[in-house]
């Protein structure tokens, strides 16, 4: 074998993995944020012979500021570094999964994948007719006459749903300009009622041009740069037990005043993030 043979360069394409609630923070998995997810897309970007940057999404969405600041930094640095971005939907890119995903120059999904629900939602619930019913006094004091609204211990006042919607409605036009301005042409017969928050298959994704084919990253990846190429994962730096900050191992339960309570938090945001999983069946 001649010196130089195995020295050879092969095109290498890294790939970054992003799964999970977006901004919602649980036990086992740290929710995808732009500072759980930074380093790895700066190394990403930043990988030698790198032909492209391809992503897997795997997100039922979550919190829309932490989907766009992901965003953007992803198409920053594909411009600055002249790389080209894949997206690969893998079970679900919804609602906020899908903002992820536009990032991508090219959108790409299994034929069963779920892509869209392109809205914006809020939800909780009304218990003041529990704690009537319990003869539960409520006592909240507070400065600013608006802090109170939508108190779920407090009826529910029409003032009050009419100012979340204002809200709601700037940040689905937030959404939909941005995907009329990444998916262009290819989603106007489909039109307004893209952005109805309905979701699809991958093969109906496609007829309506949310994404731009059906594949796996892997395969295409090949098609593109050869069956040499080289796909690279770029995992995030991150301690299981440093998010696991289980209470009561090294006396930490003792020690931290408010562990009993972050723990008590950490479930409930589990609970939140199943509950945006199984909005899709999953």
């Amino acid at each position: 074998m001649k010196p130089w043979t195995w020295r050879r360069s092969y095109p290498v394409v890294p790939v970054l993995r992003f799964t999970g609630a977006i901004g919602i923070v649980t036990p086992l998995r740290p929710g995808l944020t732009l500072a759980a997810t930074a380093s790895a897309i700066e190394r990403a970007f930043s990988l030698r012979r790198a032909k492209a940057v391809a992503v897997q999404i795997n997100s039922p969405g979550g919190s829309p500021v932490q989907s766009m600041l992901i965003y953007k930094r992803i198409r920053a640095l594909s411009e600055e570094k002249r790389l080209p971005v894949y997206v690969f939907a893998e079970d679900i890119a919804a609602s906020g999964g899908y903002l992820l995903a536009l990032a991508g120059d090219e959108i790409y999904a299994d034929p069963s994948s779920i892509i869209g629900s392109i809205g914006v939602i809020s939800a909780g619930f009304g218990l003041d007719k529990f704690i009537k019913r319990y003869d539960i006094d409520r006592r909240v004091h507070t400065a600013g006459e608006k802090k109170m609204t939508l108190d779920p211990f407090a009826p529910e006042k029409e003032e009050d749903v009419a100012r979340i919607k204002t809200i709601q409605k700037d940040i689905h036009k937030t959404f939909i300009d941005l995907v009329k301005e990444r998916r262009g042409a290819k989603i106007n017969t489909a039109g307004e009622a893209l952005f109805t928050g309905e979701f699809w298959s991958g093969v109906k994704a496609v007829e309506l041009g949310l994404i731009d084919g059906l594949a796996d990253v892997r395969g295409k990846m090949r098609e593109l740069y050869g069956d040499k190429v080289r796909l690279r994962l770029i995992a995030p730096s991150r301690s299981i037990w440093r998010r696991l900050r289980i209470p009561g191992s090294s006396g930490e339960w003792e020690r931290e005043p408010f562990a009993r309570e972050s723990f008590a938090n950490e479930i409930i945001s589990a609970i939140e993030a199943r509950a945006l999983w199984s909005r899709y069946g999953l």
